[in-house]
C-alpha cells in the first residue's frame, strides 16, 4: 500500500517538473541559470523519495515465456503525463531485457529506478572534426557511404541503480544518450522527459551502437572516447503499453 499521504507524491512531482522545465532553453542561460538549478535541485529530492509502492505497481516476478511480436514486449511503457514541456511515465524492464543506446535531441531527463536494478552507461557526442571518421580505424570496416552516420562520443560512465539510488540526471550536452540493461531480474523506472520527442520538432530518437572491439569496461572515473554509428531501431527491441495503475496526476 501507498504510504501515508505518499498518494499525492506523483502529483508534486509533475508539478515540480511543470516548474522546473516550463522555460528551459527558452534563454541564453537556460539551463545554467540559478533558478532552474534550484527547480531541479527540488525535483531531483522529489524523485529520490519515489517508492513502486506510490505508483500501486507491484514489483515483476520473472517471467519464463519467450519474448514474442507484438504480445510479450521485453520493455513496457506506462503513460502517466504529457504536456508542452515535459512527459512522464514508467518503463518496465523484463529479466535480460534492455533499451538500446538512443539520444535526447536537445531534452532534459531525469530516471529513478523504481525496482529491481538497471546498468545504465551513458555518452556525450562530440564534434566530428573534417576527414575524422574516413581516417579512423574500424573493425570490420566501414564503408564510405555509412561516414555521414558515424558520431565520436566520450563513454562517460557505465554504473548500476536500484530503488535506493538517486535520480539518474541527463542534459542536452551531458550524458544524452544512454543505454539501459536489467540487471539480475526485472527492473522499473519512472521516466521524465523535457521536452517530450517531438519528430516535428526536431526531436525524434535516434538508435546507435559502438564501434568497438571487445566489451567495454571502465573503471570509477574513467572516460574513454569512442565511434558510434547511428542505426535502425533494432529488431530485438520494441516497447509495448499498459494502463497506469497509480494516482491521477492532473496539471
Amino acid at each position: 500500500m501507498p504510504r501515508e499521504n505518499m498518494a499525492s507524491l506523483i502529483q508534486k512531482i509533475a508539478r515540480q517538473a511543470r516548474t522546473t522545465f516550463k522555460n528551459c532553453g527558452s534563454s541564453p542561460i537556460g539551463e545554467n541559470s540559478k533558478g532552474f538549478l534550484e527547480n531541479q535541485a527540488k525535483l531531483r529530492n522529489l524523485l529520490h523519495e519515489i517508492r513502486a509502492e506510490d505508483l500501486n505497481i507491484a514489483p515483476r516476478k520473472l517471467d519464463p515465456s519467450p519474448i514474442s511480436v507484438p504480445h510479450n514486449p521485453p520493455v513496457t511503457y506506462m503513460h502517466i503525463c504529457e504536456t508542452g514541456a515535459f512527459s512522464m511515465g514508467v518503463f518496465l524492464l523484463k529479466s535480460g531485457s534492455a533499451i538500446p543506446l538512443h539520444d535526447h535531441p536537445e531534452m532534459n531527463g531525469m530516471l529513478k529506478v523504481l525496482y529491481g536494478k538497471v546498468s545504465i552507461s551513458c555518452f556525450d557526442k562530440l564534434d566530428n572534426p573534417p576527414d575524422a571518421a574516413s581516417e579512423a580505424q574500424f573493425n570490420p570496416p566501414v564503408q564510405s557511404y555509412q561516414n555521414n552516420a558515424l558520431r565520436r562520443s566520450i563513454l562517460r560512465s557505465v554504473g548500476e541503480y536500484t530503488q535506493h539510488s538517486g535520480p539518474c540526471i541527463l542534459t542536452p550536452k551531458k550524458d544524452n544518450l544512454h543505454q539501459i540493461n536489467a540487471v539480475d531480474g526485472p527492473a522499473a523506472f519512472l521516466d521524465i522527459l523535457a521536452p517530450p520527442y517531438d519528430q516535428d520538432d526536431g526531436r525524434d530518437c535516434h538508435y546507435y551502437k559502438v564501434l568497438e572491439n571487445g566489451d567495454v569496461k571502465l573503471e570509477t572515473g574513467e572516460q574513454k572516447e569512442m565511434w558510434l554509428m547511428e542505426i535502425p531501431q533494432p529488431t530485438d527491441f520494441w516497447c509495448g503499453a499498459e494502463p497506469y495503475p497509480g494516482p491521477q496526476v492532473t496539471l
